[in-house]
């Protein structure tokens, strides 16, 4: 591709911008419109004005390539200097402790007009991400560049939201909960918790899982696009579908569980594999155990 070409491309939507910045030479410095370019990115990542990943009208999740590729140019054309640390502001061109990060990702900063609630204590949102009104943050937590938060969920502490992830609205990310990011390959499936949802302690969502409404993953459940999902209930097993997404149904109660190898030494040894259970969908005692987070915002 031409210099003149991806001139031209960069002059056009932001989607096609971002595109031409993608494919730029490797090795070769990107142009000084790239941070210009990224910086509208982020801001639209932020605002909730855009997303990177969409849910299409038969309830299917997709991500959008482009912006991923957009976050990826980010990084590149990013310069690593000193940044403040949550809560910090730069002294004379030096951030008031050792941390270093991309110039162009700082952590990000709210105002009270945006309803979001960060309780002191080292949490940190990068830039480029979106809280929702209603959102608290318990220390210490963190959210990546392209997660999205909706309105009223609870991150709890030690709770991670990864880059690009899909937190739906008054979702409870429990202590030391991992919700995992993916932002290569640009292509792959989101990693999405809709609506609802209560995801236990130590519990971890992962490569392309999609949690629906209202579902309840207990303390400790493990969920990835490769983990079979045993339905007590409904006596099937649930497995990643053609999309390469796992679905976990809407209010199914999803706890670890076990099964034992086929293997016949491992049979003989007593060795059993991780395979989370649904043992129930909820009903009015899992929402009454669920409710004491209203209370706490």
């Amino acid at each position: 591709m031409s210099r003149s070409t991806v001139a031209q491309e960069l002059g056009a939507t932001l989607e096609q911008r971002i595109d031409a910045l993608y494919r730029w030479p490797a090795g070769e410095a990107l142009p000084k419109v790239a941070e210009e370019v990224v910086a509208e990115l982020l801001d639209r990542l932020e605002a909730g004005h855009l997303r990177s990943a969409v849910r299409r009208d038969d309830g299917s999740w997709a991500a959008l390539p482009w912006v991923k590729r957009g976050i990826l140019v980010a990084f590149r054309c990013g310069r690593i200097g000193p940044v403040a640390a949550p809560g910090g502001s730069p002294v004379d061109g030096q951030a008031p402790s050792s941390f270093l990060d991309k110039h162009n990702l700082p952590v990000r900063r709210f105002g009270t007009d945006e309803g979001v609630r960060v309780v002191p204590g080292g949490s940190a949102v990068r830039c480029g991400a979106y809280l929702g009104p209603g959102v608290v943050c318990m220390p210490p937590m963190y959210v990546n560049v392209g997660a999205w938060v909706g309105r009223g969920s609870m991150i709890d502490s030690h709770a991670l939201v990864g880059s690009c992830a899909q937190i739906g609205e008054r979702v409870h990310l429990s202590a030391a909960a991992q919700i995992g990011g993916v932002l290569e390959p640009v292509g792959a499936s989101p990693v999405v918790i809709e609506d609802d949802v209560l995801v236990g302690g130590n519990a971890g969502v992962y490569e392309g899982t999609v949690v629906r409404r209202g579902a309840v993953l207990a303390a400790g459940v493990i969920l990835t696009r490769r983990t079979p999902v045993f339905d007590l209930v409904r006596e099937k097993v649930y497995r990643a579908d053609a999309s390469g997404s796992l679905q976990i149904p809407e209010e199914a109660v999803v706890v670890p569980g076990g099964r034992a190898v086929g293997n016949a030494w491992g049979r003989s040894q007593g060795l059993a594999l991780y395979a989370p259970v649904i043992v129930k969908y909820r009903d009015v005692g899992t929402d009454l155990a669920t409710a004491l987070e209203d209370s706490l915002r």
